[in-house]
């Protein structure tokens, strides 16, 4: 699990620039536009628009940008027509990454994919390669100091959390998919703050990195997450602290 807690709290740091901001919202729109064209446009009937749909006001998204993304993936504005591809390969060191892809051009998307792994010391694999090693979990963060270790293993346990662990600084509450909307609703409810939420792939062992090779995955992994077709990455990889600080 460390290795993903690791480069979720990073990207969170990083998410405070502009520039960030502009990339994330780029990816949110994707995602919302096309869980309406797959689900429909009623956010209470579609689990996976909803998701989008907080994930956009947690980064505080203008309404007015989620509606148009919601009528652009419904058909009630034009839109382009985005295809979903999940990617698989090895970074340096052997550690698996996984991504998901949402793009209107499948072999420039490959082709920059391909590009990234190759500028890091590592390879784009074929499908299946690395899948089998993550789990699709509902993935909760809370800093340690926000709350008492005991209120919120009560709170996610009796929601359904599968379980509640600490990881550094963190404690980091795992859930099952469908149960992840119902823990995150009542860990809300009593008042305590996340930093992350989301259902995600979650490693089931981490391959450790130092030196040359953590600081190569670490460019990696910026790399996947700055293209435009790439929407989310993940990896079993360790990265000590202070390298990712550094």
């Amino acid at each position: 699990m460390a290795g993903h807690s690791k480069w979720a709290n990073i990207k969170h740091r990083k998410g405070a620039a502009d520039a960030r901001r502009g990339k994330i919202f780029t990816k949110l729109i994707k995602e919302i536009t096309v869980a309406a064209r797959m689900g429909g446009g009623d956010i209470n009937a579609n689990p996976r628009l909803r998701a989008a749909v907080n994930a956009a006001k947690v980064e505080n998204m203008p309404k007015d940008n989620m509606e148009r993304a919601i009528a652009k993936g419904t058909g009630d504005l034009e839109g382009v027509n985005y295809e979903e591809n999940t990617y698989e390969g090895y970074g340096p060191g052997g550690a698996a990454v996984l991504l998901e892809s949402l793009s209107d051009n499948k072999n420039r998307a490959v082709s920059e994919i391909r590009h990234c792994f190759s500028k890091c010391g590592g390879n784009l694999g074929a499908g299946g390669c690395v899948a089998w090693m993550f789990d699709k979990k509902g993935y909760v963060v809370v800093e340690r100091s926000a709350v008492d270790e005991e209120t919120l293993m009560e709170t996610a346990l009796e929601a359904g959390a599968e379980d509640v662990r600490e990881d550094g600084s963190n404690f980091e509450v795992i859930t099952a998919p469908e149960d992840f909307e119902a823990v995150k609703e009542a860990i809300d409810g009593a008042g305590i703050p996340c930093i992350d939420a989301e259902v995600t792939m979650l490693p089931q062992n981490t391959t450790s990195l130092e030196g040359k090779q953590a600081e190569q995955m670490i460019r990696l992994m910026d790399m996947l997450d700055n293209c435009d077709d790439v929407q989310k990455v993940y990896t079993n990889a360790d990265i000590p602290d202070d390298m990712i600080d550094a």
